[in-house]
């Protein structure tokens, strides 16, 4: 490449590199040096006030049930929902493709729309869905002759509650990757397959779901690392009730950080986080390697 083409590059990444850094690493660095201070409403009022604290956040932060109890939370809805929310878009991906190929625009389409929609608005419209007297699953639950279910004032109906939210509005997004990595599967594998007198399952067992591996490792890390930042749906439906049992690690940032002003603290709560979804991934990534090399 010749010092025109180079110093042409530069000129075209540069105002992207800029505001990169501008808009996420200052933002990620300052708020890092954040979580090692006593950062809080009175420092935000006179940053003389303001202390550096070292690692006594995230000491206090070991030893707060609260926290353990949001990640506990977090961690029921990433053991409820992503399995729930990969087999969604696999089955949704696979029906598309093979069953539904006369529409299959019409219902990618319809399918993909609950990514899109406003999560706010979305998450209004299931809390009447989910309503103990008047929602509609209550009703059809009634209907069949099965105890109605307060889904958003019991505790242990709350969480699933919010699993099915989450499943519902995000599998499309996996379900148009899936659908990528379908077409992408040679046609020729299957033929041959058919003339070899394997059925549907045996060719979903031995073709379709070995060449998707990669496909589904990716879209397993980025729904795990998603769904470990949950708080629109807890946020808007519950506020972190009944009892505590939706709050998530990022509502209990969020209370932490703009309810109680403890910036500081709430900062040592989003690195611990980013931490436990990086050693996730990583965890991920390995054993997906492994189990490639098998």
């Amino acid at each position: 490449m010749s010092a025109s083409a180079r110093h042409a590059a530069w000129g075209f990444t540069l105002p992207a590199l800029l505001l990169i850094a501008v808009f996420f690493l200052l933002p990620v660095i300052a708020a890092l040096a954040i979580s090692f201070t006593d950062f809080d409403l009175y420092a935000l009022a006179d940053p003389a006030n303001l202390r550096v604290v070292g690692l006594h956040n995230y000491s206090t932060l070991l030893t707060t049930p609260m926290f353990w109890k949001a990640l506990g939370n977090t961690a029921i809805f990433v053991v409820l929902g992503v399995p729930l929310s990969l087999a969604a878009s696999l089955g949704a991906a696979l029906l598309v493709e093979s069953r539904l190929a006369r529409f299959r625009g019409f219902f990618r389409t319809a399918l993909f729309a609950p990514v899109v929609t406003t999560l706010v608005a979305v998450a209004l419209i299931w809390r009447y869905l989910l309503h103990t007297r008047y929602g509609l699953l209550n009703y059809a639950l009634s209907h069949l002759g099965l105890p109605t279910i307060d889904w958003l004032g019991d505790p242990h109906w709350s969480m699933p509650a919010i699993v099915l939210l989450a499943v519902w509005k995000n599998f499309g997004y996996n379900m148009i990757i899936l659908i990528a990595a379908l077409q992408s599967i040679p046609e020729d594998l299957h033929e041959a397959a058919r003339l070899d007198g394997a059925g549907t399952w045996a060719r979903l067992r031995h073709i379709t779901l070995p060449l998707l591996s990669p496909t589904l490792v990716l879209v397993g890390i980025l729904t795990v690392s998603g769904y470990f930042q949950l708080f629109a749906e807890p946020y808007v439906m519950t506020q972190g009730g009944p009892l505590q049992s939706t709050v998530s690690v990022l509502y209990f940032m969020f209370e932490q950080g703009f309810k109680w002003w403890n910036l500081g603290f709430a900062s040592a709560v989003a690195f611990m986080l980013f931490a436990l979804i990086l050693g996730l991934t990583t965890l991920q990534m390995r054993l997906a390697r492994r189990a490639s090399l098998a």
